[in-house]
């Protein structure tokens, strides 16, 4: 039977995300560039839909942007940390030429996809659902993991969650955005996508 991931004891620390059990430092900036079949199998998802224009707002080297645009979306692609691709700067307030969205408070008229840096996640999907317009989506790649704790069971609360793509098969995440180095991952992650004043119970889907 074909397995998707072997590890050992310590493994099982890594795999939930346990920075104190970490085989290696953290990327810069915890920059962890998302596979781009990971967002290209998304988009193929029958049920799976997004409104133009969409603001990749943790844009990093433009692997999202990149697919987002192949398919035929309007994509505005910005990041705190200038990595030579992002559409737009803003300096003040921000390192490196980056553009800061968590410091935005302009409505956005579309929807939100990102990778977000992990330990802002909450603070991304919190921010993007107050940007965003009702029936709009905020659509995060994030650990199952994220669905745990109870300081995010509030975020839930308020930011209703409409679905989540869990992927059956591990992705890679590369550190730095260097996929050339990417190894097998033990992380799980899903995409989950949060819409402004839904009003039900979270579907579950399965890609890739």
């Amino acid at each position: 039977m074909e397995k998707d991931w072997i590890g050992n004891a310590r493994s099982s620390f890594t795999t939930i995300g346990a920075s104190n059990y970490a085989l290696e430092d953290r990327a810069e900036h915890d920059f962890y560039a998302t596979d781009p079949r990971a967002l290209d199998l998304l988009l193929r998802e029958s049920d799976f839909t997004l409104s133009n224009p969409v603001w990749e707002c943790a844009c990093g080297k433009g692997h999202l942007s990149e697919v987002l645009k192949q398919h035929g979306y309007h994509v505005l692609s910005t990041d705190l940390y200038d990595y030579g691709y992002q559409d737009m700067t803003h300096v003040e307030g921000s390192p490196a030429g980056g553009y800061d969205f968590l410091s935005c408070n302009t409505p956005w008229p579309g929807d939100i996809l990102t990778n977000p840096p992990y330990k802002y996640a909450a603070e991304f999907v919190a921010h993007g659902m107050s940007l965003i317009q009702p029936g709009h989506q905020v659509v995060m790649f994030l650990k199952l993991t994220f669905l745990e704790t109870k300081a995010r069971k509030k975020l839930f609360q308020t930011c209703p969650l409409k679905a989540l793509y869990v992927s059956s098969s591990r992705l890679h995440c590369a550190k730095n955005g260097d996929f050339t180095n990417a190894t097998a991952n033990a992380v799980a992650y899903g995409w989950y996508v949060f819409e402004k004043d839904y009003n039900g119970p979270p579907s579950i889907y399965w890609f890739n």
